[in-house]
Parts: C-alpha cells; sequence; structure tokens
C-alpha cells in the first residue's frame, strides 16, 4: 500500500501534469500489488530441536498402522500406553502422505477429536498436537478436515494452561489462513472476542501467539467487510498499542507480531482515522525512535524484524493524511524523527538492502506535505546522504528523487540550499541512465530546480545538460517531459 508524492505546483508545461498522472495510475497498481502480497506463513511447535528439525518424524503411515494408534490411543489399557500411541500417530502425521491417509479415513478426525475433549489432560494435549501437525499442512483439505476440532480449540482458550492456549491459538492460526470455511465456521462462534480476551494474558508466549493468529485472521480476503470491523469494535486495538509501546516492558517477539496485525488493518482501510484517533501514528513514531536507539547499541540484525512492519504501518497511515495536519501528533513535526528513520537506513544498508526502499517511501512520506520536516533534511545535513544511495538501485534511485522533489517543490528557499553542491552532477548521471522511471523523476526534480534557482540552469547548460537530455527525445513517455525542462532550462 505505498503512497504517493502529492505534488501542489502549477502546470509548469505542456503535458507534463499528463505524465504525473500517469505516474500516479502506476503507483495505484504497486500498492495494490503490495496490499495484496500479503505473507502467508504458518507456525509449527513441536517438543524438541530434533523433532522441529525433522529428525524426530517416524516413517511415513499407511491406513493398517494408523487405525492401530487411534485403537490403542481409545482403549489402550493404561493412560501411558494410550498417549505413546498418539506420540507415535503425530510423528506419522509429520509426513504429508500420512496426512492425507488420515483425513480420507472414515472416522479418524472423529476419534481425534473425542481424544481432544475427554477428561484426560495428557490425551488431551497430544490429540492437540496431532491436530497441530495437520494444521501446517501445505494442502488446503487437510485443513478444512480439521473444520470438527476447531469449536473447541476455540473454547480451551478461556483454559488455565498457557501452554495449552499457546498450542490451540497456533493451531487455529494455522487453520484460519488456509480454509475460507473454517473462518466462516469460528467467526460467529466468537473467535474475536476469545482473541480480545486472551490478549489480556500475562504470558507472553500466549500474547506472541495471540498476535500470530490475529495477523492470520486479518490477511483473509474478506478481512476488510467481515473481520476489521468486529476488530475495531472490540479491545484488540488498545491492547495492541498498549503492547507495542516502547519502554521495559516491551517484548519484540509480541510487537513483531502485532505489527504486523496492525500492518494489515491499516491496508484494509476500514477506518484508519479511528487508529490515529487511538495513537497509532504516535506508538508508531515512539517505536520507531526506540528502535533507531537500539541500532546504536547492537549488532543484532534481527531487529529489521520490527522495524519493517513499522515503517510500513507509518508509512500507509502518513499516505492518508497530511503531516501537517495530524494537529497535536507533535512528534511528526520533531526533526528527531528524520534522524532516528536516517540511522535506520544507514542500518539496513550495512545489514538489510531489501528493506531500504521501505524506509525511503515513509521518508517520501514524511517529506511530501511537510514543510518542516523538509527544513530537517536540510538543517540536518541529510541531502549528501540521500544523494550516495543513488547508485543501489533503479528502485531506491527513483524513492531518492522523489524524496529530493518533495524538498524542491517547497519553493525557493528550499531550492536554494538545494544549489550548489553535488545535485546537479548527481541529476547529469541519473539522466544518462537507460531506466524511464529514474530519468523521468530527475526532470522533474530539474524542472523544479530550474524554477526556483536559475543559476541551477545555467550550470547545466554549461555542463552540456542539452546533450544529456537528446537521447530521451524519441522516448514517448519522456518526450513533454524533456520538452518541457528544456524550454525552461534555455529560458531562465
Amino acid at each position: 500500500m505505498w503512497s504517493r508524492r502529492q505534488s501542489h505546483l502549477r502546470r509548469v508545461a505542456c503535458g507534463v501534469e499528463e505524465l504525473r498522472c500517469r505516474r500516479r495510475e502506476q503507483e495505484a497498481a504497486l500498492r495494490k500489488a503490495r496490499r495484496e502480497q500479503q505473507l502467508v506463513s504458518k507456525r509449527l511447535l513441536r517438543e524438541s530441536p530434533e523433532e522441529a528439525a525433522g529428525e524426530g518424524a517416524a516413517a511415513v503411515l499407511g491406513e493398517a498402522e494408523i487405525q492401530q494408534f487411534l485403537r490403542l490411543a481409545q482403549r489402550g489399557t493404561d493412560e501411558k500406553e494410550r498417549e505413546k500411541a498418539l506420540v507415535s500417530l503425530r510423528r506419522g502425521l509429520q509426513h504429508l502422505e500420512t496426512q492425507q491417509t488420515f483425513i480420507w479415513m472414515e472416522g479418524s478426525m472423529r476419534i481425534l477429536v473425542g481424544l481432544l475433549t475427554c477428561n484426560r489432560a495428557l490425551l488431551q494435549l497430544e490429540a492437540a498436537r496431532c491436530l497441530h501437525e495437520l494444521s501446517h499442512s501445505e494442502q488446503s483439505a487437510v485443513a478444512e478436515a480439521c473444520l470438527p476440532a476447531t469449536s473447541y480449540l476455540l473454547i480451551y482458550l478461556s483454559g488455565h494452561s498457557s501452554d495449552f492456549i499457546e498450542l490451540c491459538l497456533y493451531t487455529l492460526g494455522n487453520l484460519i489462513v488456509e480454509s475460507e470455511a473454517v473462518r466462516r465456521h469460528l467467526l460467529p462462534q466468537g473467535i474475536v472476542p476469545a482473541l480480545a480476551s486472551c490478549i489480556q494474558s500475562p504470558h507472553v508466549a500466549v500474547l506472541e501467539a495471540v498476535g500470530y493468529t490475529l495477523s492470520q485472521l486479518l490477511q483473509a480476503k474478506e478481512a476488510p467487510e467481515k473481520i476489521i470491523p468486529h476488530i475495531l469494535d472490540s479491545t484488540l486495538l488498545q491492547h495492541m498499542l498498549q503492547l507495542m509501546q516502547p519502554g521495559p516492558k516491551l517484548n519484540p517477539g509480541v510487537a513483531v507480531e502485532f505489527a504486523w496485525s496492525l500492518h494489515y488493518i491499516i491496508c484494509s482501510q476500514v477506518n484508519n482515522a479511528l487508529l490515529i484517533t487511538h495513537g497509532a501514528l504516535s506508538t508508531l513514531v515512539l517505536l520507531l525512535l526506540d528502535l533507531a536507539e537500539v541500532v546504536q547499541r547492537t549488532e543484532d540484525v534481527g531487529l529489521e524484524l520490527l522495524a519493517c512492519p513499522v515503517i510500513r504501518c507509518l508509512s500507509n497511515l502518513l499516505a492518508e493524511v497530511a503531516t501537517e495536519d495530524v494537529g497535536g501528533q507533535m512528534e511528526l513535526r520533531d526533526e528527531r524523527i528524520v534522524a532516528a528513520l536516517f540511522i535506520l537506513l544507514e542500518f539496513f544498508l550495512q545489514k538489510q538492502p531489501s528493506l531500504l526502499p521501505e524506509g525511503l517511501w515513509l521518508l517520501n512520506n514524511l517529506t511530501a506535505n511537510s514543510p518542516t520536516l523538509c527544513t530537517s533534511l536540510l538543517s540536518l545535513d541529510l541531502i549528501e546522504p540521500l544523494l550516495q544511495l543513488l547508485s543501489l538501485s533503479n528502485v531506491v534511485t527513483v524513492l531518492v528523487l522523489t524524496v529530493l522533489c518533495n524538498v524542491a517543490e517547497k519553493g525557493p528557499a528550499y531550492c536554494q540550499q538545494l544549489w550548489p553542491g553535488p545535485l546537479l552532477p548527481c541529476l547529469l548521471n541519473t539522466v544518462a541512465l537507460s531506466d524511464t522511471d529514474v530519468v523521468g523523476q530527475s526532470l522533474e526534480l530539474l524542472q523544479l530546480l530550474f524554477l526556483y534557482q536559475p543559476e541551477a540552469a545555467q550550470a547545466f547548460l554549461q555542463l552540456s545538460g542539452l546533450q544529456a537530455l537528446e537521447r530521451h527525445q524519441e522516448e514517448v513517455q519522456l518526450q513533454d517531459r524533456v520538452h518541457a525542462v528544456q524550454q525552461t532550462a534555455l529560458h531562465c
């Protein structure tokens, strides 16, 4: 859900506004793709590191072996034997072939649900673990076969064992993301109120599992219409934001899960004004500042796991509301947010370059409507660090140029501070590239610079800038913009 840079310039030449409109259409398509390409994953809890690595898995079980283990689990001579049979079945269910055999066997799921609901705690736990293995299957048919068990898993969320609640939550989360039938079944049965109750648990493992299950639920295609309104009507949002507040009680694992959940809610655009009213912007800004401080103290590469959803949440909220219009949200006028973002950009550059575009999109949305934050970029001498990113990739280059356009369009005083300096030689290099998006954004920045700082146009002519433009005169997408820049440079 990336946002566009909003332009407030007058039409300066024939065709320029039309090209900008086309650019906005392309960016709308980008946002749509971003929203649709959501993270779909499943979690698997296993008893030991060996099992987690697949080393504890039994061989593939046939129908006769499955029947034998189910019979022993039901009617074994003692509880130990019954539990051992379920353990053997669970390990066999780590194989897809066993899973498929199990779900097509008549009565197998009914027996497993019976064991899940029996009055023996150890048998209940092992039956739940069998369901958890099934929930992790890559086959949607396996997930739907677990439907009869989901009502009981939901009921057990109100139990007393935090380990059992955690297991039920992850199993439900795996099933929810796979099957619309499971979601249709659980919504009227009260999964949202159940999660709102679990989110008040004192156990960190349960809180992380709640965040995971919620994020899985929010990725459903029907979430904007059928799920998110119920979540916004519950107490979940308030508790989510509390658990994302920076401070000694902040747990990174919990914060990551709820940051992704918040990201999906924001992307739905159901009621982002309500999120802002509840303090989502303030929480996210404070968390961003905190992350920048932590980055300066530690080499922990895992920090990007939280930084990524936090930055996306902020970017997408700011796409809907002009920074200067957020009244009392003074954090958004504070130059510390720009400084913090550059600390994170440097961290991404060194440790996780793929996240650079995320940070630059946030910088774009921060500066698009805020002269205050554009001033911060200049007063903190951050233009040259931005220019140093130009050679990394075409995507990064376009984003850097877009941010610089945000600064330049604020008027003569801003362009005066952009000039003189390394900006013009850098633009001559980007104009020489073949990527249409890069060249188009370079031309827009040149046009702004020439309009507000005519000396830059004279220097451009002296550096053979017109010759650099000539190679793009025949490109349909660039013709009008090239002509506009040429005319402006010659008449300054």
